[in-house]
């Protein structure tokens, strides 16, 4: 008795270290991809899964793409993207409710029979992403045996996926926000090259503009490094007087 008690101990103790991991992501900074990847490590790991994998759902095709899984299954992770609700997958994104599948072989929900078949999976727990009320996508977790997922197990993933979409909704956010500079900075970049062409060549800003695009084209280059290389040369010129 003394040892199933150390056991259970253990287990929570891990649970915990699991939530905690996750919860961690929240304010790493991490890149959007490596965070995916350790959700699904960190899931696969805590609830002993076949496969675990992360779907995002793309809110202007209305389709949840697998973006992360610790599988190496070639036709796994090439599974096409799945319909809001449709599918299993679909349907817990579309009600926001996780949804357990005691065997998805037989189960007409499921849309990847075949892959299942080929894969060895079984059970599957699928519990939505959401952060205040909005959806953002969905957590797989597969068994390759039958499985009967407990309501700690199911209230354990849905901690993780809770965690997981308050990290990714900040990690999305923070990539916008280094877009728009990044955006900004170019924009400035281009517009000092435009002025440089503009006086040394004599012609209107119009004109600047295209030859940069045209040099940027020509080299297989972004236009901001064009527009750099063209107000380092002025600043060597400048230098060299």
């Amino acid at each position: 008795m003394a040892v199933k008690k150390k056991d259970n101990y253990d287990i929570y103790v891990k649970q915990i270290q699991a939530i905690s991991k996750v919860a961690n992501l929240i304010t790493s900074g991490m890149y959007l991809e490596e965070l995916l990847r350790l959700v699904v490590h960190v899931t696969a790991e805590i609830m002993n899964s076949k496969i675990s994998s992360l779907m995002l759902l793309d809110p202007e095709k209305k389709e949840l793409v697998v973006k992360a899984t610790q599988s190496i299954s070639e036709a796994y992770n090439k599974k096409p993207n799945i319909p809001l609700g449709v599918g299993i997958a679909g349907m817990v994104a579309r009600d926001n409710k996780p949804i357990y599948v005691p065997d998805v072989k037989k189960d007409a929900r499921y849309l990847n029979q075949d892959v299942a078949k080929k894969e060895g999976l079984c059970s599957l727990a699928c519990v939505p992403l959401a952060v205040k009320g909005k959806i953002i996508g969905v957590l797989n977790c597969y068994t390759s045996k039958k499985h009967e997922f407990s309501k700690h197990e199911l209230d354990l993933l849905t901690a993780l996926a809770n965690q997981a979409a308050i990290a990714i909704e900040n990690a999305e956010l923070d990539l916008r926000a280094r877009s728009a500079e990044e955006a900004l900075t170019t924009r400035k970049v281009v517009e000092r090259a435009k002025e440089i062409l503009c006086q040394d060549a004599n012609i209107p800003p119009s004109q600047a503009y295209r030859l940069i695009q045209k040099q940027s084209m020509d080299m297989r280059k972004s236009m901001r490094e064009v527009a750099e290389a063209i107000i380092l040369a002025k600043d060597i010129r400048g230098k060299s007087k």
